[in-house]
């Protein structure tokens, strides 16, 4: 891998995962107003049509890759979401951050199974390093953890969904433009989640949408979160490789309970900073290769 390709996948990964772990707030305050399914299914619309707008033309696409994208838009949009918006109803939020956490490590096991990548030796040491750290930062100095089965199995299926959809979509995307890629999936996903919506049952308020605050945070998720960050992040997976790039997804904990504490005046326990220190160490472990052989001459 260039050294630049290397450097490019990173800023993408990390700028993505940065926005990511802020969405929450903007979630937080749009429930106020929607149902997670109304959200979800707004902000995937937003995505969708501000990628046609950047890359107005079409995707050619044949009736068996057409059934991938669907299941691309299923897993990585709206089966996550739904599974982990929900597991949030059953269980605890520190629960569900550090099933959902697994993600990375199940990626990994998947793309070696299916000849994706190899899984390394450091990748499980870098996973238990930045797991533990997950932990910390998630408990943030407080360590309530509830077992819920129902909530709890939930997380679980949206750890594996992504992990999923993150194999499906480097065997798929090969060789096509990111921006098409990202709105072909997002247009499944916001048509999946269309039964999810009306299986709520409560009326879409389109009131709010008049208010600057819930527009702006609306704008947020839709054309940042879901647009463009899902175009980085399908650049990072072809640049870094989708065992690599999801290693960073170890970050998000972390830049949650630092936007809460900016945003929302959430304090942050030492703990959670050496647990921060943990991620970072566990993600650099798991990025370490075995060093190349040179030729003796």
């Amino acid at each position: 891998m260039k050294r630049h390709e290397k450097l490019t996948g990173c800023f993408f990964a990390i700028f993505t995962v940065i926005i990511w772990g802020s969405t929450f707030i903007s979630s937080k305050k749009l429930l106020v107003f929607y149902t997670p399914a109304q959200i979800m299914l707004t902000r995937f619309l937003l995505a969708y049509f501000s990628l046609w707008l950047l890359r107005p033309r079409r995707l050619s696409l044949t009736g068996r890759q057409e059934l991938v994208f669907l299941l691309l838009g299923l897993t990585g949009c709206s089966i996550y979401f739904y599974t982990e918006n929900t597991a949030l109803t059953y269980t605890l939020t520190a629960n569900v951050s550090i099933i959902v956490a697994a993600a990375p490590v199940f990626t990994a096991v998947i793309a070696h199974f299916t000849g994706e990548e190899r899984f390394r030796r450091n990748t499980l040491w870098g996973f238990l390093i930045a797991f533990t750290g997950v932990v910390l930062v998630v408990c943030n100095g407080t360590f309530v953890l509830k077992l819920n089965p129902r909530g709890d199995l939930l997380a679980l299926c949206a750890a594996g969904s992504w992990a999923v959809y993150s194999v499906l979509l480097r065997r798929t995307s090969h060789g096509m433009d990111a921006v098409l890629v990202t709105r072909r999936t997002l247009f499944w996903g916001a048509l999946t989640a269309v039964p999810l919506v009306l299986l709520d049952g409560v009326p879409y308020p389109a009131a709010p949408l008049l208010t600057p605050s819930v527009l702006g945070n609306f704008l947020f998720l839709g054309l940042l979160g879901s647009g463009i960050c899902s175009v980085f992040w399908n650049r990072a997976f072809h640049l870094l490789g989708v065992v690599f790039t999801n290693n960073f997804i170890y970050l998000t904990p972390f830049i949650t309970i630092v936007t809460a504490w900016v945003f929302l005046k959430e304090p942050i326990s030492p703990l959670a900073l050496l647990g921060a220190g943990l991620i970072t160490a566990g993600v650099v472990a798991a990025q370490m290769g075995p060093k190349e052989k040179t030729a003796s001459v």
